[in-house]
């Protein structure tokens, strides 16, 4: 069966573009594939981390995958930190890495410029999501656009421990989805929506309330005249509010268009409102449910337990080659 592994920052209350452009692509996944996903708080520390915030923001980010609809059944949920062979594996590869691949991150660049002090940590985390991904000899990763490079780098690393010390690694290809896996920020259609944006009008919260949702896309910017119409190059704000209701919808962009044909932006954007919030009402109490209860705790012990003893095998592999005595 095809391995895929996934991760996420526990950064904040994750946007309707982290569901729409992961997420709700994960529930399919976990009926074909063996998928892990994980709460990924060693990347977190790259950047100062209040240390009361992080920890309820890990489990909070675990709670919402499960509102979401990640079968612990059927997926392996987990923390990064759980799981020791992720910070183990991630040094070792570090030394495999080169200096000038990881300074030619763009990830890198963005989050360290005008920036007083930069972690060395935020120099060299890419090692260690190769790691994250390796460790599980992963077929397959879903990544969006900003995040091709490290996958990049992953499969490098990969390629060139095996030619040095024979087939060690499963080398992971990309999984982009073609509709949704760039949602962009309601107020500027040229930047991906974020849940750092230092706006709150710029994105829409999983757990945002409705009427927080009615107003944001209500100030949502569009294009110059009134036609709902996809052409993400000739009416990009447009075309990314049609993203958002098709997925929200299941509806094509042609059915999009068809719905509205005619209507202009002013209803569009009411009904737009309403299926974001009815899409998010299931999710919103299931995670009202599952934070305040012993449940989430439970499932991630089971998935570190599942994780490590499947991490295991290749760290113990890797060490042996590289010449380390075993214990």
């Amino acid at each position: 069966m095809t391995r895929v592994f996934s991760g996420i920052q526990p950064s904040g209350t994750l946007t309707i573009g982290n569901y729409l452009g992961a997420m709700k692509h994960f529930v399919h996944l976990q009926r074909e594939a063996d998928c892990l996903f994980c709460v990924v708080d060693l990347h977190a520390i790259t950047v100062p981390q209040d240390p009361e915030e992080l920890r309820t923001n890990s489990r909070n980010l675990a709670a919402l995958y499960l509102a979401a609809g990640i079968d612990p059944d059927r997926a392996t949920l987990f923390v990064q930190s759980h799981v020791p062979a992720h910070a183990e594996l991630g040094w070792l590869l570090q030394c495999i890495a080169y200096y000038g691949e990881l300074s030619r991150m763009t990830q890198f660049k963005d989050k360290s410029e005008h920036k007083d002090v930069v972690t060395a940590g935020l120099f060299t985390y890419p090692a260690l999501m190769a790691a994250d991904i390796l460790l599980y000899q992963t077929d397959v990763v879903p990544v969006g656009e900003d995040q091709k490079q490290h996958l990049e780098l992953t499969r490098d690393v990969a390629e060139r421990f095996n030619n040095r010390f024979g087939k060690t690694f499963a080398v992971p290809n990309p999984y982009i989805s073609k509709v949704g896996g760039r949602i962009m920020s309601l107020e500027n259609p040229a930047k991906k929506m974020s849940k750092s944006d230092e706006s709150q009008g710029a994105f829409i919260s999983m757990l945002d309330e409705p009427d927080v949702i009615r107003k944001k896309i209500s100030r949502a910017v569009t294009d110059s005249d009134r036609e709902v119409r996809y052409d993400p190059e000739a009416k990009p704000a447009v075309s990314n509010l049609m993203t958002i209701y098709g997925l929200f919808a299941d509806m094509s962009m042609e059915d999009v268009e068809r719905h509205f044909a005619g209507q202009g932006y002013g209803p569009f954007k009411k009904e737009l409102a309403e299926v974001i919030v009815e899409g998010l009402r299931p999710i919103q109490e299931r995670y009202r449910e599952l934070v305040g209860s012993r449940e989430v705790d439970e499932i991630l012990a089971r998935g570190a337990q599942r994780a490590a003893e499947l991490a295991a095998p290749t760290l113990s592999d890797v060490k042996l080659k590289l010449g380390f005595l075993p214990t």
